[in-house]
């Protein structure tokens, strides 16, 4: 059963799309549009753009349509060194709290991103990519701290990481090496796998920028 309210809800979706590129940086989002897509009044909608204006994925969020805020190359750094931190912190938590159950889901949101990225469908991999960590880090019951680690998504470049050729098969691999750590119940090697994973992931967006300069 799902306990968010409808602006939550509404929320944890626009943070998908924004994630996954469907509403790519500096678009704008209309509140009747949105409204209209998901068969909602506007009432929950304009709450949830207040929400992810607060988290920094959007700005603007007036009645004449908020603007996904590009992404921050200057912060981008101590962004990567804060996800480490706290990311570790809801992997140490997770892994004392995880059931047979969750891994079974987790293992079908990772197999649902392989075959999305196999099939050449990056937005939809991204998109399933958040909803994997979400999941994952939703185990850890730490609130808090999953909503700095929110903020911090909002600041940080995932579709151009994810646009980049070969990363889709580097982070299936990644994906497995977490849920195996998480399966022994090894928390050292879990939270070592999700360091790697985001270090790989930093690693791809450098090369995506030398590139591009």
């Amino acid at each position: 059963m799902d306990y968010r309210t409808k602006e939550e809800q509404v929320a944890d979706y626009l943070r998908e799309r924004i994630i996954s590129g469907v509403y790519p940086r500096g678009s704008r989002l209309k509140q009747a549009e949105i409204a209209e897509q998901l068969q909602l009044s506007i009432t929950p909608v304009r709450e949830a753009l207040k929400l992810l204006e607060a988290e920094g994925y959007v700005e603007g969020g007036s009645y004449r349509g908020a603007r996904v805020v590009p992404f921050d190359e200057a912060a981008s750094n101590e962004i990567l060194q804060l996800r480490l931190m706290l990311e570790s912190q809801l992997v140490r938590s997770a892994i004392e709290k995880i059931t047979t159950d969750d891994i079974d889901e987790l293992r079908a949101l990772a197999k649902e991103f392989e075959q999305a990225f196999a099939s050449g469908d990056r937005a939809t991999a991204r998109g399933i990519n958040y909803r994997f960590h979400r999941r994952l880090y939703d185990i850890a019951e730490l609130p808090q701290t999953l909503h700095f680690v929110q903020i911090l998504w909002a600041r940080y470049p995932f579709d151009l990481i994810n646009s980049a050729e070969g990363r889709g098969k580097d982070a299936v691999a990644e994906h497995d090496e977490i849920l195996q750590a998480f399966a022994a119940g090894d928390a050292a090697a879990a939270m070592l796998a999700m360091r790697r994973h985001i270090e790989s992931g930093w690693a791809v967006l450098r090369t995506v920028q030398k590139d591009g300069a």
